[in-house]
């Protein structure tokens, strides 16, 4: 679930030079992105802080707050994502290596006279699209009001900028380098071609028994232990009104005077009209028309004539006069629709050139009276009339809300059916349900009621293409939390089984791999564990046959190819399923002097990340001039600070 920031977060460009994260953070409020951001300038000061680097110390409240708002931005992605998630997934390092390296490298750069100058900040801002007035020009107005809203100052704003610009001013030569010699890619295409081979034994947690039936006081010190297996994310009670056509539609009835007036306001396309369908083709000049119509009138088709001339006769169908003459010219239309089915009309002057025209084919439609059109008339007349009653309720409901009024009121004074859903994740689960499946039609309810704050007015969403809408008002919001133990006693008891099970078939499997290493034979090993095991497997492979795997090679695999020679490792199976004893028997040494196209190809491999590397190496080296310490006992005090708010709240 948290590949998709994983990615950034754990890149070296992502600790260095992405700064597209607190340039997020700064820009994330001109959109509505992200709906509680707080004000977190990095402070200057002697001490106290998480980190100090350089002549600059990061406060522990400012990068708590910086960290809440790196996660609020990657939960735009991510609807349900929470701290702890953002956590152990890497979030909250990442933020401290990019908030460490950007106060870094921007001393540094300020040490070698660069500034970034106002003008450039100034620049920036006024190109971001949302801050934009009608005009199309930067709205001050407008910047000034979302500062406002999001509770942000424009020194915050202009730091970032000006940091970020720095940054990449100072990176940007160096990250874009791709070239890699040969005899640097030679031993990395060398080891791709290494061959090793091994056994693999497993020892199932089940074949070690489930024992005996947990205590009460077990159960509570394993529960303690695993709370956060158990914790139920953050939820959400809403209540929601919708406003659909068929509220309206006893509004939408179009009046006998209102279908009449349509009627006659639309009478051109209910009288009696002709339309024709034509053969035409155009020619540079004159000359060469009148030797087409020539042809034509000596007994020849219009269409070999055309073909003689390398031109193509177009088909032209259902033309209505008035709309004919637009696209040509009148002449050419009232020469056309004067002429009998079957008739040469021209040669005669088309914007174009000159045009050749045979009339193939006419068709008179009748005019059709009021009784006859009625229905499309009401149908049309009524789908109008629902959209400005929608619209109508929308704007009156819209009213409502900037006069403070609850959703009680609301729905109330517009007689709406409110609805109130139990406590739902952001996904629109039902915990207390887990058979009913979430309605995909909340989609836009639960996006607006998770980005809202407790004791927010309530919000207006779409709710369909049909012009539906809906009032949502947050009711309450159920904090991330286990449940009482008392609920989950069976499956705790199953678990804490599985648990004890695991561990003695991990104690088992030590014991044997220990043995291994001793030099007992793999077989002879798990032999004396005295369970009923499944055979010994084979195990070889390449080092490039495991990159070539796309899905990712087996860890197994994997551990075999970070392992000496002739000796044993533990590998846990996966959910909980048992351990792997894992033997490397053989290496072979590969070599690439011999293939040309492997050292090629490893060297555009590395030539992708070259220039990330020697980044990573400046950022280092800039750290080292400019001295970073860093506070490690108060880092871990923000960490679990911030995992104490019931597990994600921002």
């Amino acid at each position: 679930m948290l590949t998709f920031f994983r990615r950034l977060i754990n890149s070296r460009v992502g600790l260095i030079v992405s700064f597209a994260v607190l340039i997020l953070i700064a820009l994330a409020f001109v959109g509505g992105d992200v709906s509680s951001l707080r004000t977190a300038g990095l402070t200057a000061s002697s001490g106290g802080g998480i980190a100090q680097i350089g002549s600059q110390s990061i406060a522990a409240a400012d990068f708590k707050t910086r960290v809440q708002e790196e996660m609020q931005a990657f939960r735009q992605q991510q609807p349900t994502l929470d701290m702890a998630q953002f956590v152990a997934g890497g979030g909250f390092e990442g933020t401290l290596e990019r908030l460490v390296n950007g106060l870094a490298i921007e001393q540094f750069g300020t040490a070698q006279g660069m500034a970034i100058s106002k003008r450039s900040v100034d620049g920036q801002i006024a190109g971001i699209p949302g801050l934009q007035g009608p005009d199309g020009k930067f709205s001050r107005s407008t910047y000034e009001r979302l500062l406002s809203e999001r509770r942000l100052t424009d020194a915050r704003i202009r730091q970032d900028f000006a940091r970020e610009t720095m940054g990449r001013f100072l990176t940007a030569p160096t990250i874009g380098a791709s070239q890699v010699p040969g005899q640097l890619a030679l031993p990395y295409a060398s080891l791709l071609l290494e061959q090793r081979t091994g056994q693999i034994g497993f020892i199932p947690t089940r074949a070690v028994g489930a024992g005996a039936p947990p205590t009460q006081a077990e159960l509570a010190t394993f529960f303690q232990r695993n709370v956060a297996r158990y914790t139920v994310p953050e939820r959400r009670q809403i209540s929601y009104a919708i406003v659909a056509p068929a509220l309206v539609a006893a509004k939408a009835t179009p009046s006998e005077a209102e279908i009449s007036k349509q009627y006659a306001t639309d009478a051109t396309l209910y009288a009696a009209t002709e339309k024709r369908s034509v053969s035409q083709v155009v020619l540079a000049d004159k000359a060469s028309a009148t030797a087409l119509v020539g042809k034509v009138n000596a007994g020849g088709l219009l269409e070999a004539a055309a073909a003689a001339a390398g031109l193509e006769a177009a088909k032209l169908t259902g033309l209505e006069r008035k709309p004919y003459g637009e696209q040509t010219s009148p002449a050419i239309a009232q020469a056309v629709f004067g002429a009998a089915k079957g008739a040469l009309v021209g040669p005669v002057q088309a914007p174009l050139g000159w045009a050749v025209i045979r009339v193939d084919g006419i068709e008179k439609v009748a005019a059709r009276t009021l009784n006859q059109v009625r229905g499309d008339i009401i149908k049309q007349l009524a789908a109008q009339k629902v959209q400005l009653a929608l619209a109508a309720v929308h704007d009156s409901v819209d009213d409502a809300i900037s006069n403070n009024a609850t959703f009680a009121e609301i729905v109330a004074d517009q007689k709406l059916q409110p609805v109130t859903t139990p406590p739902l994740l952001a996904d629109g689960r039902n915990i207390a349900d887990p058979k009913a499946a979430p309605d995909p039609r909340l989609a836009e309810v639960l996006k607006a009621a998770f980005a809202a704050e407790q004791g927010d007015d309530p919000q207006l969403v779409s709710a369909g293409p049909d012009g539906s809408f809906a009032i949502v008002s947050l009711d309450r919001i159920v904090p991330a939390a286990p449940p009482p133990i008392t609920q989950l006693k069976d499956v705790l008891i199953r678990d804490f089984s599985i648990d004890r099970a695991r561990k003695a078939a991990r104690k088992i499997a030590a014991d044997a791999v220990a043995k291994v290493n001793k030099g007992t034979p793999l077989a002879e090993a798990l032999k004396q564990t005295g369970l009923s095991l499944p055979p010994l497997q084979p195990m070889a492979s390449t080092r490039a046959a495991l990159a070539a795997q796309e899905k990712g090679a087996p860890p197994p695999l994997v551990l075999l190819f970070s392992m000496a020679k002739g000796t044993a490792k533990l590998l846990e199976a996966p959910q909980e399923g048992g351990w792997f004893v894992i033997r490397l028997d053989t290496v072979q040494p590969g070599d690439a002097r011999g293939a040309q196209s492997n050292v090629t190809l490893m060297r555009a491999t590395i030539g992708r990340s070259i220039g990330q590397e020697y980044v990573q190496q400046f950022a280092n080296a800039v750290r080292d001039r400019i001295g970073v310490t860093k506070n490690a006992a108060a880092i871990e005090q923000v960490r679990r600070d911030l995992l104490g708010q019931s597990g994600g709240q921002p």
